[in-house]
């Protein structure tokens, strides 16, 4: 293992459970001096004496004082979550206790962690990859079935196996370049550049695959943020309140009901949606209203989902084509068309649009083809290929997606320049670049201002 920077290199002692009064509080420490400090202060077992993986009931004092019951976690190094010594005091959850310990072992030669150092610590000590670091980060804050599902498979590895298999193909033949500019005076090539073309083709369409999941990874991580937008009295606060199962919009006959934007969550197989209803879209001379038509067509712009509700007795094709397009929405902003009053419209009403794609006919009131809005909008978020099994590999990670992004672009100049004989020189710059980038995902190579930046994002204990 190799050895900590000096800053690293001292014990260090943070609160790792939320703070505020609580049942219970956990305080950690982790470092060379950890389990001496602890046992200084520690009336109980001799804890210098325990060995790893055990706990132990007792008090923790200072001088004749006693702070609190404690129980005392131990793990002893390298069979820790930072390889370090580590200890865990489970203490009671005051702020005044929490304060006391903190202040005694930082009296006693603890440094206050900074925020993500004991998952720092474990990268460094070689516990885990940069990305799997990072997932912890993501399963913290999981809050879905699917963004669970997808950290812990990052955490465990299996996004950091596919890019060492990625870079482990490429290394092969970056080596076999090398060894040519080596004998470059000799004029020989002892990589095969028709193999390397194939290896090539083979490792962009992974990283490509890789890639492509990003759009859904980011969905999976943040959520959908979808806006209901429509005409006043087309049922907008009424297909909130069903998809929430909630009252949560106030829904009246009176046209211009909604004033301002109201938003809650649901999540719906996994995928958290953020429904956001809206004002009626219509031209108004009333100040308010117009303000919240304003914030409703800002809104829209900004969404990553628009749910165009329409009244079916009240809308012709020719309308409904006209009010979307006045909505100026990006080509790259998914829209669906929702006809509304299922209920009472008419047949005729109902096939003029049942042929239209991307369209449900719904009865908000009544509950009526909900079913069938819910799977179209899973099925507008979902990427191809997600294995619900949680075997594919999944992109969650915007740092990830720009590193494959600078690997994609490297790995074209190299099949560019198989292709129009570039000297030997350029070919393997253009390689060496894309394994940095993909090594960069997994912390093979990196910075310490990278580092900084990634772990200052975790909370302070963790």
């Amino acid at each position: 293992m190799a050895a900590l920077p000096p800053a690293l290199s001292d014990t260090i002692v943070a609160l790792s459970t939320p703070p505020g009064a609580g049942a219970i509080a956990l305080v950690r420490l982790s470092g060379a001096a950890a389990i001496s400090l602890v046992a200084e202060v520690f009336t109980g077992k001799r804890l210098l004496d325990q060995p790893s993986h055990t706990l132990h009931f007792g008090t923790i004092r200072e001088e004749d004082r006693i702070i609190d019951e404690v129980v005392v976690s131990l793990f002893r190094a390298p069979n820790s979550y930072t390889r370090e010594d580590v200890v865990e005091i489970s203490c009671h959850g005051s702020d005044y206790i929490v304060q006391q310990l903190l202040l005694l072992f930082t009296r006693r030669g603890a440094r206050l962690a900074e925020a993500g150092e004991f998952t720092k610590r474990a990268f460094l000590n070689g516990a885990f990859d940069l990305a799997q670091a990072e997932a912890v980060a993501d399963l913290i804050v999981a809050d879905s079935q699917l963004s669970h599902q997808v950290a812990m498979q990052q955490m465990r590895g299996g996004f950091s196996r596919e890019l060492k298999d990625l870079r482990a193909r490429l290394v092969q033949f970056a080596a076999l370049l090398e060894l040519e500019l080596d004998f470059g005076e000799e004029d020989v090539e002892f990589a095969d550049r028709t193999g390397l073309v194939r290896l090539l083709q083979e490792v962009q369409a992974l990283v490509q695959r890789l890639l492509r999941s990003f759009e859904l990874g980011n969905v999976i991580k943040n959520g959908v943020t979808t806006v209901i937008a429509g005409r006043p009295n087309a049922g907008k606060s009424t297909l909130l309140n069903s998809l929430l199962n909630e009252e949560r919009a106030i829904v009246s006959a009176v046209a211009g009901t909604t004033r301002d934007l109201i938003e809650d969550e649901v999540s719906l197989d996994g995928i958290r949606f953020r429904f956001v209803d809206t004002a009626g879209l219509r031209d108004t001379t009333d100040i308010v209203e117009s303000i919240g038509v304003e914030r409703t067509l800002k809104r829209v712009k900004q969404a990553a989902l628009v749910i165009y509700l329409f009244d079916l007795t009240e809308t012709s094709p020719s309308q409904l084509e006209a009010e979307i397009e006045a909505l100026q929405l990006s080509p790259a902003t998914p829209i669906l068309a929702i006809g509304n009053k299922l209920d009472v419209a008419s047949e005729e009403e109902q096939a003029a649009f049942r042929t239209r794609p991307s369209t449900v006919l719904i009865a908000a009131s009544r509950g009526d083809g909900l079913d069938e809005l819910r799977q179209l909008l899973l099925a507008r978020v979902r990427g191809e290929g997600l294995d619900r099994t949680g075997s594919s590999t999944i992109v969650t990670n915007l740092r990830h997606a720009r590193s494959l992004e600078a690997a994609t672009l490297a790995l074209d100049a190299v099949l560019s320049g198989l292709t129009s004989g570039t000297g030997t020189e350029l070919l393997a710059a253009d390689l060496r670049h894309a394994l940095a980038s993909l090594g960069e995902i997994t912390g093979e190579i990196s910075s310490d201002d990278l580092l900084t930046s990634i772990f200052t994002q975790f909370c302070i204990g963790k």
